[in-house]
């Protein structure tokens, strides 16, 4: 039962990921943002299909450089926002990318330590709650007119 509420989370994170590439769209700087969802997209979805396959040195090499490049992101982005920020962080876009960085990171290391020993108990947990916290928080937001009030207009034609 753990095998499989696993893979159901990694498929949810993968669409997830796939999810947040595809509406970069309209992003000012789409390019970056749609390879650093898809990246984590494949990787996840390939863990979807085989979990196994987080012992694979391709799969590592390619999830340790990624996760390497979004705490570097994630840096960046947070001295900016706490130099420039003015109110909640998830008004600004830089707050909003410095989540999707975090949840990248979190998830890749969920993934990562996934090959030493199957996911049980508070780790699976955690995955479960992680994979459910996106799509809960999207829906939240797309019912809450008065949050999509102050997003830029970039971000109000995508949903």
């Amino acid at each position: 039962m753990a095998r499989r509420l696993w893979r159901l989370c990694n498929f949810l994170m993968a669409a997830f990921f796939g999810l947040a590439a595809a509406v970069q769209v309209n992003d000012p700087d789409a390019g970056l943002w749609i390879v650093v969802y898809l990246v984590p997209a494949g990787l996840t979805f390939l863990v979807s299909i085989n979990p196994s396959i987080t012992d694979n040195s391709v799969w590592r090499s390619l999830c340790d450089f990624h996760s390497a490049a979004c705490i570097v992101g994630t840096i960046a982005l947070a001295c900016s926002l706490f130099a420039y920020a003015q109110g909640n962080i998830l008004h600004e876009e830089e707050g909003r990318e410095l989540l999707g960085l975090v949840i990248i990171i979190i998830w890749m290391s969920l993934c990562h330590s996934s090959a030493k020993s199957p996911l049980g108990g508070v780790h699976l947990m955690a995955a479960v709650l992680l994979a459910l916290f996106p799509f809960i928080t999207w829906l939240y937001i797309y019912v809450n007119k008065e949050v999509r009030a102050s997003w830029p207009t970039h971000c109000k034609t995508v949903i």
